[in-house]
């Protein structure tokens, strides 16, 4: 990886959040793992541990999918990029529903990714960190998600 200082733009950070909140919709695992290094850190709050490279949460994934667990739609609101020379920071709110063979569940959380600048314009996700959202469930959506929404549902 190129050592680059140069700060991406809003619009950079936003494309390449964009396309991982799509593919995460799709359950599309190539083009969702591809947007990660290698290198790549996940903290998850169901998981028991960090998950300490992109292989290791492919791994996971990998598990989750063969009990039958697949995406239906995920939204993301009270989206905020902070920019500095090499990287960002993308946060959000997210609101997603999953498909398992007990059926559909549906949950809001909070995300945050890291992003490198690879000085191509092109950005790479190193690390990714999902928590909670205390008292809140997709059907308590506020004013805050109405007009920043950006939807993608998996057909």
């Amino acid at each position: 990886m190129p050592n680059d200082v140069n700060e991406p733009s809003h619009a950079e950070v936003l494309r390449a959040a964009d396309a991982i909140v799509a593919a995460f919709a799709r359950t599309d695992a190539k083009a969702y793992f591809a947007a990660f290094a290698p290198d790549a850190t996940f903290i998850f709050h169901p998981e028991n541990s960090r998950l300490d490279s992109r292989a290791e949460y492919e791994e996971t994934w990998d598990s989750w999918i063969a009990e039958g667990w697949s995406v239906a739609g995920c939204v993301s609101s009270a989206r905020l990029v902070q920019t500095f020379p090499g990287g960002a920071v993308f946060s959000h709110t997210v609101d997603t529903t999953v498909r398992t063979r007990e059926g559909t569940d549906s949950y809001r959380e909070r995300e945050s990714i890291i992003f490198r600048h690879l000085g191509d314009g092109r950005l790479l996700a190193i690390h990714e960190h999902l928590s909670t959202v205390p008292d809140a469930s997709p059907a308590d959506a506020s004013a805050e998600a109405a007009p920043k929404v950006a939807e993608v549902i998996a057909q």
